[in-house]
């Protein structure tokens, strides 16, 4: 397997460029998408549904399989994790713009890791920590989010939905409805709306279970059945944030059994698929390039790893890192480019060890996702 990172950026659309295309459209102008003029547009996120799985399980999905094609596929940047995507996808900005460069980073002010789902409050501003306008804060066209209500009032739901009205609703069902009344109650509206069960089933038991299959089921169900409701002029289209690999408990690498690999390291954040290690400040140059040498002797065969300065000229967070977003990245990367999952069991939960589903890395599983049309 090659060490080189198999980036696809520039190859073909990336997530980033799905929502500012959506507001051209309905502004009536050119897009990177190639979009018609649109009189409002819906953008599904299918939370961890990744391109392969719709493939290999589209018996489950018939409406959206049927739309999965060769040009139906887009990626997304990594990190492959929600909180980097989504502000991506919201933005049109890449984490090294905007700022949320991984699941849990290091909050340089403070000196402690804080989780980007929801971590946030203190020095961690939703306000400013999320470093780009949202696209709903265009001005020109009406923002709708629909979503459930325990992320209503979340500091996530502030880094990225500024602008956007949100409306909640708790069940799949109900989410498409209060969508289709939203892209019908005026000319020019954009509708964010958010499925987070599909990627909680495959944290929980894997994307090959009974119950990730259900979960796709269900929302092709509720897809399927708000199509024909949609006038004329409105686009509907399905994307996700990143796809998902399963990881057996067995396949679980224990950083900290290692001392070689962790003397030195202050903090470790990321997730484990792709983890940031924070090393302690006054660590000398020599010893800080002596611990990025032990990490690729010992995982470099199925992990690419890369200090800060490699990844950031390589164009892993996007083609320029921001000078106040750098020190949020690790001092050393490792990017899982196996079935493997990183973890630190001083601060592991059982909760995050018992997860099969898992996903932040480079993986074509991980990176490559749907964006199917409908309407359009």
């Amino acid at each position: 397997m090659s060490l080189m990172v198999p980036t696809d950026r520039g190859a073909g659309p990336h997530l980033g460029a799905v929502l500012p295309s959506c507001v051209a459209a309905l502004l009536g102008e050119g897009n990177t998408l190639g979009l018609p003029p649109l009189r409002g547009a819906i953008v599904l996120v299918v939370d961890g549904l990744g391109a392969s799985a719709l493939k290999a399980r589209r018996g489950y999905a018939r409406t959206m399989g049927a739309a999965l094609g060769p040009r139906s596929v887009i990626s997304t940047g990594v990190p492959t994790t929600t909180a980097a995507a989504l502000s991506t996808l919201l933005t049109g900005a890449t984490p090294g713009e905007h700022g949320v460069v991984g699941y849990s980073v290091l909050d340089p002010a403070t000196d402690r890791i804080v989780n980007q789902l929801n971590g946030w409050g203190g020095s961690v501003d939703p306000a400013t920590w999320q470093r780009r306008p949202t696209v709903f804060e265009d001005g020109r066209i009406r923002g709708v989010a629909v979503g459930h209500s325990k992320y209503r009032s979340s500091g996530f739901t502030g880094a990225i939905l500024r602008g956007a009205d949100y409306l909640a609703a708790d069940g799949i069902a109900e989410r498409f409805d209060a969508a289709v009344r939203a892209v019908t109650a005026g000319e020019r509206t954009l509708v964010y709306l958010y499925i987070p069960e599909v990627d909680t089933a495959a944290h929980a038991e894997g994307w090959e279970s009974e119950r990730w299959s259900s979960a796709l089921e269900e929302v092709d169900s509720a897809l399927t059945a708000t199509l024909p409701r949609l006038r004329p002029g409105i686009g509907l289209f399905v994307t996700a944030d990143h796809g998902i690999v399963d990881v057996p408990g067995s396949r679980h690498v224990l950083i900290d059994e290692r001392r070689e690999l962790i003397d030195g390291v202050r903090h470790v954040g990321g997730e484990p698929r792709l983890l940031h290690l924070y090393l302690e400040p006054d660590l000398a140059d020599g010893e800080r390039a002596a611990l990025l040498e032990r990490w690729r002797a010992a995982e470099g065969g199925r992990a690419w790893v890369r200090s800060r300065a490699e990844a950031v000229a390589e164009g892993w967070f996007g083609p320029a890192v921001d000078e106040e977003v750098a020190p949020r990245i690790g001092d050393i990367l490792v990017a899982a480019r196996s079935s493997v999952a990183y973890y630190d069991t001083r601060t592991a939960t059982t909760g995050s060890r018992s997860m099969i589903g898992q996903h932040g890395s480079w993986s074509p599983e991980e990176t490559r996702v749907p964006l199917l049309r409908f309407g359009v």
